[in-house]
């Protein structure tokens, strides 16, 4: 399986960005689909996770301002992130839990390369 990301980029405060992520392979049925965040110097985080039934989790720094969804036939998660700020600069991964098809069938996470998300005047 493998995950293409991109949308990151300069971004002036206020400004948004609509990160995607498409996953390919071997991926008989998607669970869950979330993005990460790690900035320089600090741990990486879940900023948001849309569940297989559509209900979405956010970290509350961006509960309001970034919305999660995804496209289930075509194995893509979004990311739109509206009202950026410099805090939100940081690298953002996408991951994706998969379960594929074979007997038995592998439940596995896999994580995008990562695209830089830039936020600065």
């Amino acid at each position: 399986v493998q995950l293409q990301a991109s949308g990151g980029g300069l971004v002036q405060p206020g400004g948004s960005l609509r990160l995607s992520c498409a996953a390919s392979g071997n991926i008989a049925s998607i669970n869950g689909m979330a993005w990460y965040r790690q900035a320089p110097g600090k741990q990486r985080e879940e900023v948001a996770a849309i569940m297989r039934g559509g209900s979405t989790n956010y970290v509350d720094s961006v509960k309001g301002r970034f919305t999660i969804s995804r496209d289930i036939a075509k194995g893509t998660v979004y990311l739109q992130m509206n009202s950026l700020r410099p805090d939100d600069t940081a690298v953002y991964y996408c991951t994706v839990d998969t379960l594929s098809y074979g007997d038995p069938p592998v439940a596995a996470r896999y994580w995008g390369q990562g695209t830089q998300v830039t936020v600065s005047s």
